[in-house]
């Protein structure tokens, strides 16, 4: 068996890129929803926000990983939870309290998703402003 301990290089996650119609737009969305900083030379195209305590550079190497936005001109929304473009990925936040942080959520442009799956109550799955599912999740 291969001791991994041992390995000279552990990949660390660099960057989450999420495919949109208008990447400002949904970089937008996401600054406002985790207080990110968006960063300098984003545009319609391409958009990279940082988290506080930076991103993953040489000159950073324990930043975190980054949110960028990516135009796509033939983007599809997915239709989760199923469908001809199912959800491909989602996004878990966890929050103290999901009724207290819905508001936000929904003043900042999500909808609250007609499919809930969880009897508990432990998350709740909206979709951002480009159709992605994301949820809230109580444990913070």
């Amino acid at each position: 068996m291969e001791n991994l301990a041992q390995e000279p290089i552990t990949p660390k996650l660099d960057l989450i890129v999420l495919d949109c119609p208008d990447a400002m737009e949904l970089a937008t969305f996401y600054a406002k929803l985790l207080r990110w900083r968006l960063e300098e030379g984003s545009d319609g195209d391409w958009a990279t926000l940082s988290p506080p305590r930076g991103g993953l550079t040489p000159e950073n190497p324990d930043g975190e990983a980054t949110l960028a936005f990516q135009k796509i001109d033939d983007y599809q929304r997915p239709t989760w939870p199923g469908g001809t473009h199912p959800q491909q990925f989602h996004l878990d936040f966890a929050v103290t309290d999901i009724e207290e942080a819905e508001p936000r959520v929904l003043t900042l442009g999500a909808a609250v998703h007609e499919h809930q799956p969880s009897s508990s109550g432990s998350f709740r799955v909206y979709v951002d402003p480009a159709g992605h599912p994301f949820c809230l999740v109580q444990g913070a």
